[in-house]
């Protein structure tokens, strides 16, 4: 008998309409040879532990309703065993489901992993944290918290976000050391992204190169004295050629470490988290199992 469980937060706006989507499930998930469940977490902490009783309880297939924070809280438990993690989104970014070209309404969503393929993606990890989407460490950190405070999307409030949290954001210099030996030494940067998949969120492309099954991350950095040409070129974030703009440099990596002055939050997967001034990144090849739709399964 396969188990499928959804995970849902009450408090979400999904929330209101339960029934709708509870009846996606029912309809594309339902058959003599599946038990499907249903799971509402109360916190961040009940919803560890119940992706965590479904690891011990045998579930081959978690759906989590959700926004990129929500679905990496979840989906670290999930890291190195035999579940497939489905992702219904509901936030306001959906960075993880854009990658994959998951449809945006939640509905649609659960017939496309109804009808998808299984596969093994790669898990970034920042000093011990593991993230999925994105890590950012400078003014693309601020910009993330700030952007995902507007209720609508696009180049505007990405302008908007990035215009105010310019003049907050504390610079500092970093840097930072490559697998390989490569060291550059970034002063003040303004970009310093590290990315698993190609999306910020909101249609934000930040790592157009990025691919979920390669063994890499892909790191993105532009500097302060460059700030100017990055802004007035932001709308190449939004058709994926923010890698053309001149004096942002790219490349990709098995694993770095930055050393920064001073500690500082960082952005993984839309949330801010405070970390030591060192930080190292890597990555785990093919660490966790995710349900997608047939076009992305062909393509990896």
């Amino acid at each position: 008998m396969r188990k499928v469980r959804l995970l849902l937060n009450p408090r979400s706006g999904i929330g209101q309409s339960f029934r709708g989507l509870r009846g996606a499930v029912d309809r594309y998930f339902e058959n003599p040879d599946t038990d499907v469940a249903y799971q509402f977490t109360q916190s961040k902490e009940d919803g560890i532990a119940k992706a965590q009783r479904a690891v011990d309880e045998g579930v081959d297939t978690l759906l989590v309703v959700g926004g990129d924070g929500t679905v990496s809280t979840i989906g670290r438990v999930l890291i190195h065993t035999d579940i497939q993690l489905g992702v219904i989104p509901a936030g306001s970014g959906n960075g993880f489901a854009r990658h994959f070209g998951l449809d945006l309404n939640p509905a649609k969503a659960v017939a496309q992993l109804a009808e998808g393929q299984s596969r093994e993606i790669d898990v970034g990890v920042v000093n011990d944290v593991p993230f999925f989407v994105t890590c950012s460490m400078a003014w693309d950190a601020a910009i993330v918290r700030t952007f995902e405070k507007f209720p609508f999307r696009g180049i505007l409030p990405y302008v908007f976000a990035g215009v105010q949290e310019f003049f907050d954001y504390e610079r500092q210099n970093m840097r930072v050391i490559f697998d390989d030996g490569e060291t550059r030494d970034l002063v003040e940067p303004v970009i310093l992204t590290i990315a698993n998949l190609t999306q910020f969120g909101g249609g934000a492309v930040i790592a157009p190169h990025a691919k979920h099954n390669d063994g890499q991350l892909e790191f993105i950095c532009a500097l302060q004295r460059d700030f100017p040409l990055v802004l007035a070129n932001l709308a190449r974030l939004f058709d994926g050629s923010i890698h053309r703009i001149p004096h942002v440099y790219t490349r990709s990596s098995k694993g770095l470490r930055v050393e920064r002055e001073h500690a500082g939050p960082l952005q993984l997967d839309g949330e801010l988290m405070e970390m030591d001034a060192n930080v190292n990144v890597s990555v785990l090849p093919k660490a966790l199992r995710v349900l997608v739709p047939h076009t992305a399964a062909e393509q990896a």
